[in-house]
């Protein structure tokens, strides 16, 4: 259940105001678009994504399954597999090109200057290697004139930072607990320091306690490095508690971007509406409201807005024009023609 009480932040982390200036921007995706090769064509997951973020800030993306938001996280670290193709768009970096760079640049980019957390840490561990073992594998690859003892020494700090005993290091993956395994994962993204860490679903499949266990961890490391964060998922309530901003995505687009304040508060967007109203709360025993409709195949898109075949408020026009993401109020980013003055 979440309450208003719990789904708005503290004054002290959200956003102060609109930041147009880049000096500020740590991260900025520009025009992202992904696609998967299919024989009976491309299948655009990701359409067109552009969003930034600030130096210390957390920007959580939420959306159904197959909203293209994972895509998106793996995209930025150059780590989707074929038939997955970047066809286009720009992920900079303090200014640097991540798409450009070569793969001996990148791959020396990974974890030292931005990081990724996987979905399920079962899956992310090698069950045939220990937990020292993997990390010092991560070392090798960036610190390649550092000492053995050096880089265990890091290795203890990381796991240490992230609430486990340094005799982790000399355990096999399946000899840990679900929270354990993920704190490992945490560990590992932040080993090198990086500017920038993706936290893909970072709490599926542990327990609500584990869960906020490990949240607390990724925000007090977080916080100790100065780094920014991108959490990726679909647990609004979660969101609610750990950003600062949200990015809402449809249809392999985002259609709203905002502060989480300000998100929950007054949701624009008429799919962020119905998301928002989904909720449970305390203070309301209606019955369980669901979004009508399913979501459109992104093989055979929808003319026009992507939404429109379930928005309760499309009109004509929606259903042949693309409303664009455009800046309607201070920070306040939407994707909608009720908005953006486009309707005839």
């Amino acid at each position: 259940m979440v309450t208003e009480a719990q789904t708005i932040r503290s004054e002290s982390r959200s956003a102060t105001g609109p930041d147009r200036t880049f000096a500020n921007r740590v991260l900025d995706v520009r025009d992202l678009r992904v696609s998967y090769q299919t024989p009976r064509g491309p299948v655009r997951a990701v359409n067109g994504v552009s969003f930034f973020l600030r130096a210390g800030e957390r920007l959580g993306l939420v959306g159904e399954s197959g909203s293209g938001k994972t895509t998106t996280a793996l995209s930025l670290m150059r780590l989707i597999q074929p038939p997955a193709v970047i066809e286009g768009g720009q992920v900079l970096l303090d200014g640097k090109d991540l798409l450009s760079l070569s793969e001996e640049e990148m791959r020396r980019a990974r974890f030292a200057e931005i990081a990724l957390i996987p979905q399920g840490a079962m899956n992310s561990l090698n069950p045939m290697m220990k937990v020292g073992e993997q990390l010092r594998d991560t070392m090798r690859a960036h610190l390649d004139g550092e000492s053995g003892a050096r880089r265990d020494l890091r290795i203890q700090e990381s796991l240490e930072s992230v609430g486990l005993r340094p005799d982790v290091m000399q355990a096999y993956p399946h000899e840990l607990s679900g929270g354990m395994k993920q704190r490992v994962c945490i560990a590992m993204g932040i080993l090198l320091s990086p500017k920038v860490i993706i936290a893909d679903e970072p709490t599926s499949a542990l327990d609500v306690v584990v869960q906020r266990q490990v949240m607390e961890t990724l925000g007090r490391v977080q916080n100790d490095l100065g780094a920014s964060i991108i959490l990726v998922g679909h647990d609004m309530g979660l969101m609610a508690q750990f950003v600062d901003r949200v990015g809402v995505m449809y249809g392999g687009k985002l259609v709203e971007v905002g502060p989480v304040r300000d998100i929950f508060k007054d949701p624009l967007h008429p799919y962020t509406q119905l998301l928002i109203g989904s909720l449970p709360t305390l203070q309301s025993k209606e019955m369980f409201k669901g979004i009508p409709g399913l979501t459109p195949s992104l093989l055979t898109p929808p003319p026009g807005c992507m939404f429109h075949p379930r928005c309760p408020k499309a009109m004509a026009h929606c259903s042949v024009a693309i409303p664009p993401l455009e800046e309607i109020k201070p920070d306040r980013w939407v994707a909608c023609h009720l908005y953006n003055g486009s309707q005839p």
